[in-house]
This record gives C-alpha cells, structure tokens and sequence, in this order.
C-alpha cells in the first residue's frame, strides 16, 4: 500500500518480500525469558529464527529512552505487546531518569538493551538527520557501540545550552509527520520541559491535522475526568490501554508547566477536553503569557522541539 512505499520506496516495494511485524498477535512471538527487571520478552519469531539479524534505524533524542535507535528497533519494535507494555509501565517511565538524553540509570533503555541482546543482532545500521531531515551521519556495526558513537554524534548537534530556566517556552513539534496528531506532539512538550520553570508555560504550535491519535489513545481521555484519576489508575497496575504511556508523560508535563497549544487541526473545545488550553495564534499565546508572567518574563524558542536537546546552563 502506500504508507508501505512511504516507508521504504517504490523500488523495495515493489521487488522485495517486506513483512510486517503484529504486535498484538502473540502467536507470532517467541518467548526468550524475562528481562533483569521482569519484562516477559515476547520477540518476533520472523526475527528470533533468523540467521542473520540486522537492524536499521534513527538516532535521535527520545523522550523515555533517552535516544530512538539501536535496541529500540528490537524493542518495542519487533515486541509483542505483553512486553511493551510492561517496559513502558509506570514503574519505567515514571523514573526520575526515564527522560530525554539520559542514558545512564535509564531504566528505559537499560532494559531494552537487555532485551535486544537477549533477541540478538548481528549488525545495526542507524542514521542521523539534520532539521530537513537529510543524512548527516551513519553508524554500523555494534548494536551497543555503534549506537552508542551515534548518540556522542548526535548529542554533540541537538544540545543547546541556556542561562536559566524560562517562565514560557515557545516551541513546535517540527512539522510532518510529528505534529499530524495530538499523540505525536506529546514529544514536543517533553523536550521542552528541561528548560521551563516550575509553574511555567509551554507554547506549541502542532497541525494536529490526524486528530487526536489511535483510537485506544482517544479513549484515555474520555475513560478518565482528570489526570490525577489516570495516574491513580495505572499506578494501581491492574488498569492498562494502549498508548497509556503518551498520556503519563502530558501528565508528567503538566505537572510542572501550564501547556497551550496552537493548531488548525482540533477546536478549543476539543483540545480543552485533552486536558490543555488553546490559542488562535503563537504571537496571541504569547501576548497571554506575557499577562501572566510580566513583560520581563524569561522567553526561549526551540523551533523544532523534538529535535533539540535544551539544557540550562
């Protein structure tokens, strides 16, 4: 289909046998033990039976693992949904380290690395892109050290350093395809959230242009009146829906910092009911946070928020 030759081109589509992983089909998984930390390691069968294991994928900066790539691509993307979502459960993602650009005491991706050696890979090929999305560097080899050169290449570009903490952070989440729905813009805010102040507001500008997200997702929010009863809920670990991780961590930002957003693709009305507040234009948000904050109040601009590692100085 299209999305297929939007994935990997008309020529590999159309002359190659590409197979696509079902997560939620836990017959077409083989079970390899569990974690250190208890995750059951459900892994495609395709891939286990494999005689040689290459994988290929992005480095970028991600907003529970530290960094997209290298294990990532094992899991969660060739996982079974009984393991993702224990690794994305609230006993991994609420850790004080479960966070953008950290790696060391990620329990995230302490976790995955363990079970991408678990599942085995021969080889990784991973990527970096610049802000139009070109290749700006590629790493192979290792699917630990290479991935691991690939972070020190890309962290060296996307960190950028301010004096202090902000009162508003104004910020996007870079356009197509990250921004298309509510789900994806989610990774906007978190990287925002390094460098805002408690109290604070985060500005995002997001098409929005897909809606909110999966239907699960969707479901989340009218499953539950306010974040404190989600929190309370899946916390209580008996409570599970898919995508319920994107949630925790709008709830993760909203704890610190007030959150509108901008977007032609939901009304106020509706962003409203997703737990944030809306504004018909950046400049007009920032007019209101000025009202709130003083005409003194500290402002930063990250232009293309998931992209950017902001830490204050």
């Amino acid at each position: 289909g299209e999305e297929l030759v939007e994935l990997v081109g008309a020529e590999i589509a159309a002359n190659y046998r590409v197979e696509n992983h079902h997560g939620t089909i836990r017959d077409e998984h083989t079970f390899l033990g569990e974690s250190p930390r208890g995750v059951p390691v459900w892994i495609d069968s395709r891939y286990v039976e494999s005689d040689l294991k290459i994988t290929t994928g992005l480095i970028e900066p991600h907003l529970m693992a530290g960094f997209s790539g290298g294990r990532k691509l094992i899991c969660p993307g060739l996982s079974a949904l009984e393991t993702v979502k224990v690794w994305h459960g609230p006993d991994f993602i609420e850790h004080p380290k479960a966070d953008c650009g950290i790696l060391d005491g990620n329990p995230v991706h302490e976790e995955n690395t363990a079970i991408g050696q678990m599942a085995g890979c021969d080889f990784i090929v991973n990527v970096t892109l610049d802000e139009q999305r070109r290749v700006t560097g590629v790493v192979a080899g290792d699917m630990i050290e290479a991935f691991h050169e690939g972070v020190e290449l890309i962290r060296g570009v996307v960190t950028a350093e301010v004096p202090e903490a902000c009162d508003v952070v104004v910020t996007s989440s870079a356009g197509y395809p990250l921004d298309t729905t509510f789900y994806q813009a989610v990774k906007g805010l978190t990287g925002a959230l390094p460098i805002v102040k408690e109290g604070g507001r985060i500005i995002i500008a997001a098409s929005l242009s897909e809606g909110v997200g999966s239907p699960e997702f969707e479901s989340l929010f009218a499953e539950n009146p306010s974040l404190d009863v989600f929190m309370e809920r899946i916390l209580g670990k008996d409570y599970f829906v898919m995508d319920q991780w994107q949630l925790e961590e709008l709830a993760k930002v909203l704890r610190k910092a007030k959150v509108t957003f901008v977007s032609d693709g939901l009304t106020s009305e509706r962003l409203g009911e997703l737990f944030v507040e809306a504004a018909t234009s950046v400049e007009d948000a920032v007019a209101g946070a000025l009202e709130d904050y003083g005409p003194d109040a500290q402002i930063a601009v990250i232009p293309k928020g998931p992209y950017v590692l902001p830490v204050v100085a």
